[in-house]
């Protein structure tokens, strides 16, 4: 966000009042050089002689201002994200009596930042100075060599006088230029932060891939592995291989880390699998675009995330073109709409991503009726029914039910019991399969599954 706002910010104003100022300077440069060059070739040169002391003064300043600015601005976004992550964990903040701990941390960013800022601004007040002394050494060199070349009768005083006023006004613009370069370098500082993340490699949109349309659902997983950085020599997922037949449910446990998680995101292309490969109704994923693919896909997440808005529009979220009646039967279908009923709007009630005023459990039961909205053929849970009270949990048990029939359904399951009656039961480790099987035929096994069960 800070990229987005204070350094944004810095580059424009920057270019606002500088791109004028900088094209200005260079065409009075221009036109006052041609005029010395005309009145006198040999003063001309003289005058010069300061620009490569300039060069060499701007170097050793703008080396370090640079560097400095980098710092500033870096030192900005840090702050400001500190400033977000405490506002928005206020009460945990108050709950733990670690206000003392955020102030002194608080404090300490602040410093860093008044440090780089103060000497970045000390350091970029040495221009003017440097520039300063070098236009008097210009004017002193001009009198003195005039003086002498008058003496001699090749110049007269007026020609002098006249070219110590050029000379002035040659300096004055490389004043300015040198002013604007230092700001230039706060811009750039700004800019190459915010290029970062313009760099960033995006999702590819082929609109040369072929739309996913009409499936069954049928999932397969053919000797996939993959790691989130690049040559990695632990890969957090290896040749897993598993197929979910349309329709079924699929259970994914195993303790954290296991690569629960990551199993989905190769699922719906958050990430693509470095080797191996993965299919619906026999067409690799890859082959298609990713906008189709997870058309036929609705999530329900632990931590449901809802937007600025009314509870209307956030079910709607799973398909915009549905008609209210249509968003009605699926909070109906999701056990949601008892309680939309009890509130002051009902359905026109504002809420914003924290769901002021509604239970985790109630957030829950929104998610499930936007999937059910979306109506989509594969379904992905990642434990919805954790820290929920057992009344709600048996509501959302219950709108789970109605929502995976038909669908083929990936479930992550920390608690066991959610999961006794899953077509297939997938036990990973360290990325890894390392039994499969209905609940049945794993206790049976006696094996890592066993253990967990208890």
């Amino acid at each position: 966000m800070s990229r987005v706002t204070n350094d944004i910010e810095n580059v424009s104003s920057t270019l606002n009042s500088s791109v004028i100022q900088v094209v200005s300077s260079v065409l009075t440069l221009v036109g006052t050089v041609t005029v010395m060059l005309l009145l006198s070739p040999l003063l001309t040169a003289i005058t010069l002689i300061i620009v490569p002391l300039m060069v060499l003064g701007l170097k050793w300043i703008t080396s370090r201002t640079g560097i400095l600015f980098k710092q500033q601005q870096q030192h900005i976004g840090e702050l400001n994200g500190y400033i977000e992550e405490i506002i928005s964990g206020q009460k945990l903040i108050k709950a733990y009596s670690q206000e003392d701990r955020v102030i002194e941390t608080f404090t300490e960013k602040g410093n860093k930042l008044k440090l780089s800022g103060f000497w970045a601004q000390t350091i970029t007040g040495f221009i003017p100075k440097v520039m300063n002394m070098l236009n008097n050494l210009s004017f002193a060199v001009i009198a003195g060599v005039g003086g002498i070349l008058a003496l001699n009768g090749l110049v007269t005083i007026g020609m002098i006088v006249i070219f110590a006023e050029y000379a002035r006004q040659f300096t004055r613009p490389l004043n300015d230029l040198a002013n604007q370069f230092n700001t230039l370098l706060s811009a750039i500082a700004g800019a190459e932060r915010v290029f970062d993340i313009l760099d960033e490699q995006e999702e590819e949109k082929s609109h040369s891939k072929s739309d996913l349309s009409s499936i069954d659902g049928k999932v397969v997983f053919s000797d996939v592995s993959f790691s989130y950085e690049e040559g990695e020599e632990k890969q957090t997922i290896e040749h897993v291989s598993f197929t979910a037949f349309a329709g079924e449910s699929i259970a994914l446990v195993g303790p954290t880390g296991a690569g629960k998680t990551t199993l989905i995101n190769l699922i719906s292309r958050f990430y693509e699998a470095n080797e191996g490969f993965i299919s619906i109704d026999g067409i690799d994923i890859k082959e298609v675009s990713r906008d189709s693919l997870r058309k036929q896909m609705a999530f329900v997440l632990q931590d449901t995330f809802l937007f600025h808005g009314t509870i209307m529009e956030n079910i709607r979220y799973g398909r915009l073109d549905a008609s209210d009646k249509e968003v009605e039967e699926a909070a109906k279908l999701a056990n949601a709409d008892s309680f939309i009923r009890k509130l002051p709007k009902q359905y026109q009630t504002e809420i914003n991503h924290d769901g002021n005023g509604i239970s985790h459990g109630q957030k829950q039961l929104l998610a499930i009726a936007r999937a059910m909205l979306a109506n989509p053929r594969i379904l992905i849970l990642d434990e919805a029914t954790s820290s929920i009270d057992t009344i709600t949990e048996l509501k959302i048990q219950e709108a789970l039910a109605r929502l995976m029939e038909g669908r083929t359904t990936f479930v992550i399951a920390h608690r066991l019991n959610t999961i006794r009656n899953a077509d297939q039961i997938l036990v990973l480790k360290d990325g890894k399969i390392l039994e499969k099987g209905t609940h049945e035929e794993l206790v049976d096994m006696k094996g890592y599954y066993a253990g967990m069960v208890g």
